[in-house]
């Protein structure tokens, strides 16, 4: 039996955006495996369900992607195809993120009603994100706006701003533009305003780590780049212990050899930012991950993630 010839079953979430990742993914596996039959196996997952309460609230990020590892483990599925901005650092034993495609924009868009910027908003208005790490740093530049929970898919969060319930809400620029919502995007915030999560922008497939199979296939869309930008940000938020529920930042850069990291942790009030940089060899990438975590945890970030975790 050759390599293409029992074909590949992707778990996906149900939402627009994680059909058209699980559809784009199929779409490059095809072109890379002529004759490889791809089928995608749609499905709803706890964070889908439950849209009253925050992230953070709940259990973090990792609901996102907990039934689509029970479908892999049970073997209804070869690979999950994944926003890495939803993957916690740390993965469970027995998978592994087996290949990431080109990263996208990294950044966050501010889609407003009547405003151009995030300094045109007027006082007080009301800005929606669930987000713990963009509330920290939209207070850290305007103290003075109404943070307002948000949750759903995209087009549900864009109806929120359309029916005037809120004067600007945030979101990642790469879904947008996927979802073809980039003229909707008001402003495209600067890392230097708004760090992104880790990982945000690029898109990661998941598959069990003895799979040597499905690896092979995979491995042909891994964009050498990207891989090594994430191995230096998830390094990063793994040696903070961070989740969903810490609000915390990172963004890898790569010239040529070089790489530089920037990473932040925050108060969820924005009243205190820790912020930053590290530049190295790419080949230390996950090395300079974890030596700007140490950084940071040193420079008072212990103490607010122990706080914020026992919170």
């Amino acid at each position: 039996m050759s390599a293409t010839s029992a074909g590949l079953r992707i778990a996906t979430r149900k939402s627009p955006l994680a059909l058209w990742q699980a559809g784009h993914v199929a779409t490059l596996l095809r072109g890379a495996h002529a004759g490889l039959d791809v089928e995608l196996l749609p499905m709803t997952t706890q964070g889908d369900r439950i849209q009253d309460r925050s992230l953070a609230a709940i259990g973090g990020k990792g609901l996102f992607i907990k039934e689509l590892e029970v479908a892999l483990a049970e073997r209804r599925a070869d690979i999950a195809v994944h926003s890495m901005k939803d993957v916690p650092a740390e993965m469970p034993q027995g998978f592994v993120i087996a290949a990431f495609l080109a990263r996208a924009d990294p950044r966050d868009a501010l889609l407003c009603r009547r405003s151009n910027t995030l300094t045109d908003l007027p006082h007080g208005a009301k800005l929606g994100t669930s987000s713990l790490r963009r509330r920290a740093q939209i207070l850290a530049a305007r103290p003075d706006l109404s943070i307002e929970p948000l949750r759903g898919n995209v087009d549900t969060r864009v109806s929120r701003l359309e029916n005037g319930s809120l004067d600007a809400i945030v979101l990642a620029c790469a879904g947008l533009v996927r979802l073809g919502l980039e003229s909707r995007i008001t402003a495209r915030l600067s890392p230097e305003t708004m760090l992104p999560a880790v990982g945000q922008g690029a898109i990661g497939i998941e598959c069990r780590s003895d799979d040597m199979r499905t690896r092979t296939l995979v491995a042909a869309l891994d964009d050498a780049a990207t891989h090594t930008a994430l191995a230096a940000e998830r390094a990063f938020a793994q040696t903070l212990g961070g989740s969903c529920q810490s609000p915390i930042a990172a963004l890898a850069r790569i010239d040529k050899d070089r790489l530089t990291l920037d990473g932040l942790v925050a108060e969820p009030d924005g009243s205190r930012l820790l912020r930053a940089s590290v530049s190295g060899d790419r080949a230390r990438a996950a090395g300079l991950g974890e030596e700007l975590a140490r950084r940071l945890l040193e420079s008072g970030a212990r103490e607010l993630l122990e706080r914020l975790r026992s919170a």
